[in-house]
């Protein structure tokens, strides 16, 4: 089968079309820089996806979305089928492989990070800092959030100075986050609205959201941004998209310079896309398993690799959780699913001794969770239906996110027994969770006794173990020094001066918020900077 990506070499080749992927395409092809976007998965239907949810028979947050044969990926129904977990802790962290990446499924929380979140080292002597100061990512904060489109609180002030306001008005508070916001900052906790990628009027042809409380794992009317919407647009303004094409080995010439990326369609046939610069953008387990796989004569340890710290550093959000009950209905489940946070907590002198967290009140409702507790219990009938329902119009649950140190020792590495359908090494976890985090959880234990003290609460359940949260951070790290890190402050690759990445691979620091608003700064400040290389050469008539 001959391709065009065979025959024609690009500009820039993208390996991934989510977030990342898909505003770099987008914002390159608009100024005349011929882009190929290769993704591993297949291009995704709402309505399709929608019908697959209502009939799956286990409506978890991966229900929607199919694992392909040749591009499979984690699901919490068959947890070791994809991921093999070697270390002390597991990892399972779920993403997509399809046209649009994870955001088909997410919070849509839009979070800046803190200044000194970029310097972590310097500030608290822990960690690693990142040789990128808030101050420079910040109008690609504003410029991501124009893009993305996000509902904010111009009137809330949440630790990340902003030189434009949201492009919207926040979404109103249910009852439920009104009353929580009341309780808690009377008694000294900093709630606010979180800021959300999600419309709170009609915004960029996407609806207004009108609160179907099902954010994970599918907005079923789009008014909840997701990377298909710039992937449809890098399309539409040129961009040759290749679905179903997996990713497998970059070659790197004779100058050191990655000449081309080799993938194969679902038989398993094999293509090479052929391209001046190439940003990696597969998110952070894809990315570097392509990487480490890349191993030749001239890239011994795999591409961009020479510091050995490659799938090294990985991050998530370890999370604890409480539910509780309050004294009178306060009707969870309307609207998003998610609407308000603690932010308090968020830095300080403590991250010395251990992590900053996030405390985000839930507005789901297990129906499911109380239905099975009850049952356990013998109650059937009548009985079992009034229970139901005054369960679930006053159960809350807090859950908390908290910062993960960058542990080289915590990482991903292609198996060397396991592969996929098309022969291609599996990833293979190692991870384990520190004492930074475990003290930071045992304070979080105490400040959720506190918030369901202060509004009445009774019956809580402390959920200790730790849960993913599908935050891939730090296995292709930044940092200044191309020895002890992959990328450089402009996502460039220390060792490869055209191989890129755009992703949440390189954080340097986990923080203690969703990464998906940094993810998309980085990758629009990547394409300023791509297009001035790109412009520079063809004025020079290079």
């Amino acid at each position: 089968m001959k391709s065009e990506a065979k025959s024609k070499k690009y500009d820039v080749v993208i390996v991934g079309s989510g977030v990342a992927g898909s505003l770099v395409a987008h914002s390159l092809v608009q100024r005349g820089i011929s882009c190929l976007m290769l993704e591993a998965g297949a291009r995704l239907d709402r309505g399709q996806l929608l019908d697959r949810f209502q009939n799956a028979a286990v409506k978890d947050t991966m229900a929607p979305y199919p694992s392909l044969k040749h591009a499979p990926h984690p699901i919490p129904s068959r947890p070791d089928d994809y991921l093999i977990q070697k270390g002390p802790d597991r990892y399972d962290s779920q993403y997509i492989r399809a046209v649009g990446g994870t955001t088909w499924h997410w919070a849509a929380a839009a979070w800046r990070l803190l200044p000194n979140d970029f310097r972590l080292k310097s500030t608290y002597g822990v960690g690693r800092d990142w040789g990128l100061a808030y101050d420079t990512l910040e109008p690609y904060y504003g410029k991501a959030e124009g893009t993305l489109g996000v509902s904010g609180d111009k009137n809330e002030d949440l630790g990340s100075p902003r030189s434009h306001p949201y492009p919207m008005g926040p979404i109103p508070l249910s009852y439920m986050d009104s009353t929580f916001s009341r309780e808690l900052n009377r008694v000294g906790y900093k709630v606010v609205t979180e800021p959300v990628a999600r419309n709170s009027q009609p915004f960029d042809g996407r609806p207004q959201c009108c609160g179907n409380n099902n954010c994970m794992p599918i907005c079923p009317i789009g008014a909840q941004y997701s990377g298909d919407v710039h992937a449809r647009k890098a399309e539409g303004a040129g961009t040759k998209l290749v679905p179903n094409a997996v990713a497998d080995f970059i070659e790197v010439d004779a100058l050191g310079k990655v000449s081309r990326v080799r993938y194969r369609d679902p038989s398993g046939t094999a293509q090479w896309a052929v391209g001046r610069y190439f940003v990696l953008a597969a998110n952070g387990i894809e990315t570097p398993k392509l990487l480490l796989l890349s191993r030749s004569v001239r890239t011994p340890k795999g591409v961009a690799n020479s510091s050995d710290q490659v799938g090294r550093n990985l991050m998530d959000h370890p999370g604890t959780a409480m539910t509780f009950l309050v004294p009178k209905p306060l009707y969870p489940g309307r609207g998003p699913q998610e609407m308000t946070s603690i932010v308090n907590l968020r830095d300080g002198a403590f991250r010395k001794e251990f992590s900053a967290k996030k405390i985000h009140l839930s507005n789901q409702v297990d129906t499911n969770g109380i239905t099975k507790e009850l049952l356990a219990k013998n109650l059937y009938g009548k009985a079992l239906d009034q229970k139901i329902k005054q369960l679930s119009l006053r159960r809350l649950r807090l859950d908390a996110f908290h910062e993960i140190l960058p542990d080289p020792e915590n990482r991903i590495v292609p198996s060397e027994s396991l592969s996929d359908g098309l022969g291609i090494p599996r990833p293979e976890i190692h991870y384990r969770i520190g004492d930074y985090v475990r003290k930071s959880a045992q304070d979080t234990r105490s400040h959720f006794a506190k918030i369901a003290a202060a509004m009445g609460g009774e019956e809580a359940q402390f959920l200790d173990d730790f849960a993913p949260n599908s935050h891939l951070m730090g296995t292709t790290i930044m940092g200044t020094i191309g020895k002890d890190s992959v990328v450089n402050t402009d996502c460039q690759t220390h060792d490869h001066s055209n191989l890129f990445i755009a992703s949440s691979a390189v954080f340097a620091s986990a923080a203690c918020v969703n990464p998906t608003l940094t993810i998309a700064a980085l990758s629009l400040r990547l394409a300023d900077h791509l297009h001035r290389k790109l412009k520079s050469k063809v004025s020079v008539g290079a």
